[in-house]
């Protein structure tokens, strides 16, 4: 495909200039523009024999992804605002946390043309070590924050931009699938007569299946993500914070390359239950459960999402604490058991391991979910919640998979959270999480 891309892109690093290269293709430039993974990170792979993901071809891959899925919906090209599906398709970064919430990043891609990346003021330089993004161009943001009065003139402007690209590589055909779009954006597409169509459909369904590649960089990140939880377990004592406790998973993580952690899910004692409330000021006792899920994303940008549930202290649990624990596990186990590639998620729904009575009005919100970038398709709901929220779908051989459990009684005094993370097979499932569980709730 030869597309003469225009003056505005000059790339000022050689994608094919030889040098020093870390374990997974990446330049070994002390001074590189790329986030990655620390020499601590690739030390511990090392030890544990795990393989570094190939970037250059784990990219070409998921791009592919993305122009398989728009190729089969007959659509011109997608436009994305939701920076981790920018991270996707072209695997750059740019303030994932901030730009969650104000769009001032975009990407075109055209089903049959250029990847253009609309980047915030001044970043050019950020993508310019990635083949794959022929040009980068500065954003015209229109949300709010930067846009007041004018947000309906800027959307006017960003949408003619991509209405041009559209007729230069569209062929004549106007439908454009956006993940996420603010309301003048809307209106401003309406106007120039484009037919916008689901963009999350396009890129839920790219991801949910990962090649060697992706598997690899996620083993990297479990990999990352316990070194760190092994670090927490270590610091936990009777008489610290919840929020000292939660500080180290998160200073662990970033010591390794890993990028950010999602929620603050970690609670001690009567704050396990119920469930979701998030890791604050409250001392932890001797005795006393403490739950935690990671939701951490590690390098790469792979989400490794584990839960474990610990006693604080040289204590003995009580019968209560290992009977939530017993549990828990049992559940866990059961629920990874029954995964198999050409599994509907109705079935997985109905042979799900069911919840005693007084431990089910607390379930968690979902038996299963998807995982790559964060949280993602499939979400496989209780039988309970099937009709209000649950939809059909069937299991694929590189489907990775959170198996969940959450056990605490209504009126309960503690609760406890139990997650690992799994690959499909071909002819099963494969459980990518080794951190043991607390030996002594397991007895």
């Amino acid at each position: 495909m030869n597309v003469d891309f225009g003056p505005r892109h000059r790339r000022k690093i050689d994608p094919t200039r030889r040098a020093a290269t870390r374990p997974d293709g990446t330049p070994d430039d002390n001074d590189r523009v790329e986030i990655g993974p620390t020499a601590l990170a690739f030390q511990e792979w090392a030890a544990r024999g795990l393989t570094p993901p190939d970037m250059a071809k784990l990219r070409a891959y998921r791009l592919g992804r993305i122009r398989e899925q728009l190729c089969a919906r007959d659509y011109a090209g997608l436009l994305l605002f939701d920076p981790l599906n920018i991270r996707y398709a072209t695997d750059t970064s740019n303030m994932q946390i901030w730009v969650t919430h104000n769009a001032a990043r975009a990407c075109f891609i055209a089903t049959d043309g250029p990847v253009i990346l609309f980047d915030f003021h001044n970043c050019n330089h950020l993508s310019e070590h990635l083949p794959l993004v022929d040009e980068v161009r500065p954003v015209t943001s229109f949300f709010f924050f930067e846009a007041a009065e004018r947000s309906d003139e800027l959307a006017g402007r960003f949408a003619a931009e991509i209405d041009s690209l559209l007729r230069q590589h569209g062929g004549g055909n106007r439908r454009l699938a956006v993940d996420k779009l603010e309301l003048p954006g809307v209106r401003a597409f309406d106007r120039l007569g484009i037919d916008l169509c689901n963009g999350q459909e396009v890129t839920e369904y790219a991801r949910a299946n990962k090649d060697a590649n992706e598997v690899n960089a996620m083993r990297c990140a479990i990999a990352a993500c316990e070194a760190s939880v092994a670090e927490m377990e270590k610091a936990l004592r009777p008489g610290m914070t919840e929020a000292d406790l939660w500080a180290v998973l998160h200073a662990e993580n970033i010591r390794r390359g890993g990028e950010w952690i999602e929620t603050r899910l970690l609670a001690s004692g009567p704050r396990t239950n119920p469930w979701f409330q998030e890791c604050g000021p409250r001392v932890i006792q001797d005795g006393d459960l403490v739950g935690f899920d990671t939701d951490l994303v590690g390098p790469y940008g792979y989400c490794a999402d584990i839960s474990r549930t610990w006693l604080c202290g040289d204590g003995r649990p009580s019968e209560e604490q290992r009977q939530l624990h017993r549990i828990a596990r049992e559940m866990v186990t059961h629920d990874m058991e029954i995964l198999k590639p050409g599994v509907s998620f109705m079935e997985l729904m109905e042979r799900g391991y069911r919840l005693p009575e007084e431990y089910r009005a607390q379930r968690y919100s979902v038996m299963y979910h998807g995982i790559g970038l964060c949280d993602e398709y499939p979400a496989i709901r209780y039988p309970e919640d099937c009709e209000h929220v649950g939809y059909d779908g069937v299991l694929m051989p590189g489907m990775t998979l959170c198996v969940e459990a959450y056990v605490g009684a209504v009126g309960g005094h503690e609760g406890v959270k139990l997650e690992d993370q799994v690959l499909i097979t071909e002819t099963g499932y494969e459980n990518l999480t080794s951190y043991p569980f607390d030996a002594r709730l397991s007895e």
